[in-house]
């Protein structure tokens, strides 16, 4: 396995320990009812939930600064976007495919080269029009409004399926119902409602099957049966079964084009350091029969301070690579065309949104990772970059998809737009 950043030298177990929190006020839950009474937080003080972002966090030093990083509440103007701060390999070019999407996330493309995106906080789903107008820019619909953290969108025989928070709908002949009426139909409803890794990323697989994931309800804990997991059913919502568990939260997966193997993201556990645990570059080899660690294990090599006692991570299946503490790794399509050059063939890229609770934050790119024949990543090399200026975001690259043409498309939901990285002139 191998990380596209190597780790500084870890803490020990007592300040792992004490970064978590544990006796102290705002500690986990557990531990709480065991405190005394009289050492309970002030009525004043609003406790944080099991499932809040900040639960775990240290109290003080530089981590009692850190908290999620809020994007603009409108899209960004096309003039305004940091096209000019985007870099890429020679050869290699970058411009803005479309803008005014507020909140882009997943993207899926139509055979007509329709591009349709989903939207984790504004309750949209839009679609993007292939051809450019007369202005040099590509008409956006909002297709549909009002749904739940409709972030997963995935596109089959024409219809677009769209998964909510809870729930997974399918829009039918969604070509000729881009103003917005369409119907959509239930396909799903048995989803945990949990907010805390809710929202989904979707897909249909090379089986013409429908791919779910379900993130642990909150930072830290033993998930319940229902969680911390990745399912896959019919295209009608049938007959759904798990086919991998201890996944915390994966928000990007994509198959292999040779062995059809499912490859997928995951994001690691918050407030045990600033340098552990990686989030992972996972592969299932063994449908149903696979456990990732979570919450034993992570990164495969890191046992967890709290729930780690008494396992091993030889227990679990070992992640393909790391891709850099905290680095929020997101959306990843394997590079399925042609116009990039031999050397990026069946390579996978990976956006990674950015850490929010590292002092130095890590990630704000695309990187390329290359599987080997065994089945391991050699390399994480960066590919685009520049969404992270002086310490701060000027973009999150979220989902990545190759286009019909060959070129790779990146969306961004803190500018609301989508960015067309191609090769050659």
């Amino acid at each position: 396995m191998t990380s596209i950043r190597k780790p500084t030298a870890t803490r020990s177990l007592a300040a792992a320990l004490a970064c978590l929190g544990l006796g102290a006020a705002g500690s986990y839950a557990a531990h709480a009812q065991e405190t005394p009474a009289s050492a309970a937080p002030p009525a004043s003080v609003k406790a944080v939930e099991r499932g809040d972002a900040l639960y775990g966090r240290p109290e003080g030093g530089a981590a009692a600064k850190l908290a999620p990083v809020a994007g603009p509440p409108l899209a960004t103007p096309v003039a305004k976007l940091p096209l000019d701060k985007l870099k890429v390999p020679e050869g290699f070019h970058v411009e803005v495919y479309a803008s005014g999407l507020a909140n882009a996330r997943e993207m899926t493309q139509a055979p007509d080269g329709t591009l349709f995106v989903g939207t984790r906080t504004v309750g949209k789903v839009y679609a993007v029009l292939p051809q450019a107008g007369q202005d040099g820019k590509r008409e956006v619909k909002t297709i549909a409004t009002g749904l739940h953290r409709p972030n997963g969108v995935a596109f089959h025989d024409g219809a677009l399926y769209v998964a909510e928070l809870s729930k997974i709908w399918r829009y039918d002949d969604i070509a000729n119902h881009l103003d917005g009426a369409a119907k959509p139909v239930l396909v799903y409803d048995d989803l945990p409602k949990d907010e805390a890794h809710g929202w989904k990323f979707i897909a249909i697989g090379p089986d013409n099957k429908l791919y779910v994931p379900i993130g642990a309800p909150g930072n830290i804990l033993v998930p319940p049966d229902t969680h911390a997991q990745i399912r896959r059913m019919d295209l009608d919502g049938k007959n759904a079964e798990v086919i991998a568990r201890g996944v915390r939260n994966t928000v990007g997966f994509d198959w292999n084009p040779k062995t059809k193997q499912l490859w997928f993201t995951d994001n690691g556990r918050d407030w045990v350091s600033e340098d552990i645990p990686n989030d992972e570059l996972n592969v299932i080899t063994e449908p149903g029969k696979q456990h990732f660690g979570y919450p034993f294990c992570h990164q495969g090599t890191f046992t967890d301070p709290e729930y780690g006692w008494g396992h091993s991570c030889s227990e679990f299946t070992a992640p393909a690579a790391l891709l850099g503490a905290h680095t929020a790794s997101l959306g990843l399509r394997f590079y399925t065309g042609t116009q990039f050059p031999d050397a990026y063939r069946d390579a996978i890229f990976v956006a990674r949104h950015g850490s929010w609770n590292r002092t130095t934050k890590l990630g704000g790119d695309v990187v390329m990772a290359k599987p080997g024949s065994d089945g391991r990543v050699a390399a994480v090399e960066p590919f685009l970059t520049g969404f992270l200026q002086d310490n701060k975001y000027v973009g999150r690259p979220v989902d990545v998809l190759v286009a019909k043409d060959g070129s790779l498309l990146v969306s961004d939901d803190y500018n609301g737009a989508i960015y067309r990285v191609s090769y050659g002139k």
